[in-house]
């Protein structure tokens, strides 16, 4: 676990997932340190990046939704070669255990759909050993619970978060932090 990653995490337990150009412009405003870039391609992801360094944030690139990029561990090496990001966010067990080769901070994202979701979440912490996972849809207070007692990897609870109360609830039931795409929850 990179502990410089964990802590930025811990001081702002809001993170910005951002989906736009308008929304990432909207969040480097806010007081967040940790931003999930939602969005981009292959010829604009490295400027994307270069916007959140420039306000002092770490730079996360979510993998599987950067258009061009394929699915394969060299789509990895792209990003540390061509892009200051601090590291990645990804569905997919092969590009983290490629990123945690290279040195950059990794989010593991889980969609707990149904039990056999949750049950393929602790098989894959022990091949992958991620930094942290995301849990998506984030509010489901007892499944956080449940997660923090079986893993020992830091929990964010990601997904229809909608207000203040929401976000207590998350944090409350064990997650390290929270991440939203609602640019209200970003003021918070």
């Amino acid at each position: 676990m990179n502990r410089e990653f964990i802590e930025a995490i811990e001081d702002s337990p809001i993170i910005g997932a951002v989906k736009s150009m308008e929304g990432l412009e909207k969040c480097l405003t806010s007081d967040i340190g940790v931003i999930f870039i939602l969005f981009g391609d292959i010829c604009n992801i490295s400027d994307i990046v270069d916007r959140v360094k420039a306000a002092g944030k770490l730079a996360m690139v979510h993998m599987d939704l950067i258009v061009g990029l394929s699915a394969k561990e060299i789509a990895v090496d792209f990003v540390r070669k061509y892009t200051h990001a601090d590291g990645i966010i990804s569905t997919k067990p092969a590009l983290i255990k490629r990123a945690r080769d290279l040195g950059l901070y990794t989010v593991q994202r889980f969609f707990v759909i149904d039990s056999m979701a949750f049950e393929n979440i602790g098989r894959q912490m022990g091949a992958v050993h991620p930094d942290v996972i995301e849990v998506l849809p984030g509010l489901m207070p007892k499944v956080i619970k449940r997660l923090t007692k079986m893993c020992s990897v830091p929990i964010i609870a990601g997904g229809l978060i909608g207000d203040k109360e929401d976000v207590m609830a998350m944090l409350s039931a064990g997650a390290l932090a929270i991440s939203s795409t609602n640019e209200g929850i970003w003021f918070i």
